[in-house]
């Protein structure tokens, strides 16, 4: 199940601010680090420390050119044959192409020209390409899969670029707020405040329209920005609880394959849940002319629908899906992580009512099973009998 973030941009966001606030998040500093050393990109170091911005503690994330790339001019198509070929997971490359893409869109309707024939410059810079890629390798360490986004306040005034002096928000600012439906609130500080990095990478998380009056928050991250306003410059991300709503909606896509071998089908619903769908199930059915065939029925929330065709169509021979969205009711739940002797296991707590139910996780219990060579009713025990324990001193 993926995770849900809630980006705080009430000083702005940029790319460097992100990357400080997910590792304050608790993104792993070697995943960062395995996903920029894939990149054929050089002549540069990241330094990663704490800092203080208004008295507020707050990580700090710093990409060091050995020179100024004064003429590092890269065209959208090289960016992304760069990150194509480069040996990234598959989640990172879709999320860095994603804002990239985003970002070449916005520019090539600021400049009048076709997407393939825009050439970046900060955002095509090393600095740009590192944090785009960190901020990617960051949210798929994570698992965050979907986020709210506060307004994005922003400045006022001009900011000089390869073009010269242009206005608060920047064009491609501006361009990405109107594209996306991000709001933009400006405000009274001089100077530039979000980035056409920043602005992109929120957009491209950015798929809950509202944040709930309550909101549970597990964890919280804070990335410094660079500049010194009158007020603290930091991009706060705070790590929502997955709880869920007892009645919400859920959306259904369907299809019939009668010509996909059962490995194929396997893959792709490993794909499918690994991308956010809630579920995946197969059914054996016979089309016509008597053909055994499987239908396929997959659950997702509303912004994922987009992502789960573009799935099933390039890996089954499926040519159609049908689609509608049902209300369901859901349990309220809350993961229990365990540290148990043979690593770390999760317990899934379901409450009916003023009864909670214990469900390990099936991959924990079957990690811990072929560890420990015990029985899986064994573990699976052994595990309700630990998220119990924990769940009282809770």
């Amino acid at each position: 199940m993926g995770k849900t973030v809630y980006l705080e941009c009430y000083s702005g966001i940029s790319g460097d601010m992100t990357v400080a606030a997910l590792l304050d998040l608790g993104a792993s500093e070697r995943a960062l680090r395995e996903a920029l050393d894939a990149l054929p990109v050089h002549g540069y170091e990241i330094k990663i420390g704490r800092t203080k911005k208004n008295g507020i503690e707050a990580m700090d994330f710093d990409v060091i050119l050995d020179q100024e790339p004064h003429h590092d001019h890269r065209s959208y198509r090289h960016i992304m044959e760069m990150l194509e070929k480069a040996e990234l997971k598959d989640e990172v490359r879709r999320w860095a192409q994603k804002i990239f893409e985003i970002i070449g869109i916005a520019e090539a309707r600021v400049h009048g020209v076709e997407i393939d024939d825009v050439h970046f410059h900060e955002t095509g810079a090393v600095d740009s390409i590192v944090d785009i890629v960190g901020t990617a390798a960051c949210l798929v360490d994570l698992g965050i899969t979907s986020a709210y986004v506060s307004p994005l306040y922003e400045g006022r005034g001009f900011v000089k670029c390869q073009h010269g002096l242009i206005p608060v928000p920047a064009p491609a600012v501006s361009e990405i707020a109107r594209e996306k439906g991000l709001t933009l609130a400006i405000t009274e500080t001089e100077g530039e405040m979000v980035t056409p990095t920043g602005a992109a990478i929120a957009a491209a998380l950015w798929c809950k329209k509202s944040l709930p009056e309550g909101i549970s928050v597990e964890k919280i991250g804070i990335g410094a920005g660079k500049k010194e306003f009158p007020h603290a410059n930091i991009l706060r991300a705070m790590l929502l609880k997955e709880t869920e709503d007892e009645g919400d909606e859920i959306w259904v896509l369907t299809t019939n394959v009668d010509d996909c071998t059962g490995e194929q089908l396997g893959y792709t619903a490993e794909c499918l849940l690994s991308a956010g769908a809630k579920d995946v199930a197969y059914m054996p059915i016979f089309m016509k002319k008597g053909r055994p065939a499987y239908g396929m029925e997959v659950l997702c929330k509303e912004d994922k629908v987009p992502l789960m065709e573009e799935i099933i169509f390039r890996e089954t021979t499926s040519i159609g899906i049908r689609k509608h969205k049902e209300k369901r009711r859901v349990l309220k739940r809350k993961i229990i992580e365990l540290d148990t002797p043979n690593g770390e296991a999760e317990v899934k707590a379901v409450k009916i009512g003023e009864e909670t139910r214990m469900y390990p996780e099936y991959e924990s219990v079957k990690k811990i099973s072929k560890e420990t060579k015990r029985s899986y009713r064994e573990i699976y025990q052994y595990l309700v009998e630990e998220a119990w324990k924990k769940n009282e001193e809770d």
